[in-house]
């Protein structure tokens, strides 16, 4: 799976857990300061990448990820 498809995956799974339109999440967009999530929500999005990639990620790691780009490249290191 290439890279264009891993954020398109991710950005889907955030407009998802943010209810919020994909439209308004950029590549570099950050999740927390650009899209408004949560502690909580931060939590929810990596249960959504983890469902969504059918993968189990070190979880403190992945709550360092801060962007969609960052989270494609976290991503593609559990799928590669």
């Amino acid at each position: 799976m290439d890279k264009e498809e891993i954020k398109k995956r991710v950005k889907k799974v955030t407009a998802k857990v943010l209810e919020i339109d994909e439209s308004e999440i950029s590549d570099n967009s950050n999740f927390s300061f650009d899209l408004g999530a949560s502690s909580m929500q931060s939590i929810m999005l990596v249960a959504g990448f983890q469902e969504e990639f059918n993968v189990e990620m070190d979880e403190q790691r992945s709550l360092d990820v801060q962007t969609v780009s960052e989270a494609a490249d976290f991503i593609s290191t559990y799928i590669s």
